[in-house]
């Protein structure tokens, strides 16, 4: 069997064995690539080929873990506690102002790259006021969603992490230039939410919410001792008093980030160790607080580096190289220069009916070859692919999104028909931005 059938075989089998349940992501990865290089003819050169993979991707990995214990520890800290305290002053009672403040609090809370954080910490804050005033919780799910897909999209998110892994390339050079199209994208939910908003404020008017929160209002909100809001998981380890100094340091954080100025894994390796510093000096107290975040670290950081085997045996075994070449053989010479537009447009189906893994990790880096022939860059194919996140996360292969409707208790298919048009206007919104601003070409 020549390389490039024995390559697309190996993907196909990768993809049939996660998308049908056989096999966990983290074992196929590892396991598919080591039985398809034996059939290639390989044996214990195989060894090295995954070494080489894991240590291309072992920055993003890097960066991955300390992300997520960076942003878990602010959350603990209570951070984001007088954000959401004085969203809930300023927008009772006007649906205007509490459908638009979904927006802004799920965007603020999607920085830790979590969706299920996202949407435990942004429906209990909001859901009681929905309920309160009659609004229509569709409308919340479907921007609370819509909202962490594009957030996503920060290099410790899930797919722009896999993206980089799977093309072996640094997520900062996917992300940084991704800024402008996902601040235009946030600009749009803004814009989707003042039109819910007007919506709803004619259906029910404004109802003035003074004093204290009406009765049962906001039973799903944890409370301090004082009686106030918080989302802080537990409120021993809140840190109240060294709110300002959380603040600055992550806004110093981001600031470096989007400069480009350190390394992002060197970056958050030094921002969780002042966090820690700062917040939890104490062994006892970090050991604690490291064990909560520990299990979405370990499986993101795991499937990192089980990726690197995959494209480690991939590029190893000349698999990689094949398989653009027999692809290329099946696009007409006057579709390639358009290869960065069929990759978002591909996206969308492929990451809604198979998993971010499938995609990622076993179509993308063909793609990529296949539009680097065109003289698209690899950066640019990878930008491309996570245009279809806001709608991949409709998909019932997400299990996010079964979180959030249950929190929000309403179906999942009225959820889906509600929001899947405005997934595809996001969608759209994310291309035009990034084909605008250069950070892939329509058209080579």
């Amino acid at each position: 069997m020549s390389l490039s059938l024995l390559g697309f075989a190996m993907v196909a089998t990768f993809m049939t064995l996660i998308m049908t349940g056989r096999l966990a992501p983290l074992v196929a990865l590892i396991v598919v690539p080591v039985l398809f290089g034996l059939f290639a003819g390989h044996g214990l050169d195989l060894g090295p080929m995954m070494l080489e993979g894991v240590k291309k991707i072992a920055p993003t990995g890097v960066m991955i873990m300390f992300a997520i214990l960076y942003f878990g520890l602010m959350i603990d800290a209570g951070l984001f506690d007088p954000a959401v305290r004085r969203l809930l002053i300023v927008v009772r009672g006007d649906p205007v102002r509490i459908v638009m403040g979904t927006v802004i609090l799920a965007v603020l809370v999607s920085l830790d790259g979590d969706g299920s954080t996202t949407y435990m910490v942004t429906v209990a804050a909001v859901l009681p006021l929905y309920r309160r005033l009659g609004l229509n919780p569709l409308i919340m799910a479907c921007l609370i969603m819509l909202s962490s897909g594009v957030m996503n999209l920060t290099p410790w998110g899930g797919p722009t992490a896999r993206a980089a892994a799977a093309l072996q390339v640094e997520a900062g050079a996917l992300f940084l230039p991704m800024v402008p199209a996902m601040a235009a994208a946030i600009a749009w939910l803004l814009a989707l939410a003042w039109l819910y908003g007007r919506s709803e404020r004619k259906r029910l008017g404004v109802l003035r919410l003074d004093g204290a929160p009406p009765d049962g209002g906001f039973d799903d909100l944890s409370l301090s001792a004082d009686g106030e809001v918080t989302v802080s998981s537990d409120p021993a380890v809140r840190r109240p008093k060294l709110l300002l100094v959380n603040a600055a340091l992550t806004i110093a954080l981001l600031v470096t980030l989007v400069s480009g100025l350190v390394p992002l894994p060197v970056l958050f390796m030094a921002g969780f160790a002042l966090a820690t510093l700062i917040n939890y000096p104490r062994p006892a107290d970090l050991r604690a607080r490291i064990a909560m975040h520990a299990p979405n670290a370990i499986a993101m950081v795991a499937l990192i580096f089980a990726a690197g085997v995959f494209t480690g045996v991939l590029s190893g075994t000349g698999m990689a190289e094949a398989m653009p070449r027999s692809l290329l053989a099946l696009v007409p010479p006057s579709m390639g220069p358009w290869m960065a537009s069929i990759t978002a447009a591909l996206s969308l189906p492929m990451t809604f009916f198979v998993s971010n893994d499938a995609f990622y990790f076993g179509v993308l880096p063909v793609l990529a070859e296949a539009g680097g022939r065109f003289g698209i860059s690899r950066e640019a194919i990878g930008a491309a692919s996570l245009i279809g996140q806001p709608f991949h996360l409709l998909s019932p292969l997400v299990p996010s999104t079964y979180l959030l409707v249950s929190l929000a208790n309403i179906e999942f298919g009225d959820h889906q028909k509600f929001t899947v048009k405005w997934a595809l206007a996001t969608c759209a919104v994310l291309f035009a931005a990034g084909a605008l601003t250069g950070v892939f070409p329509v058209v080579a």
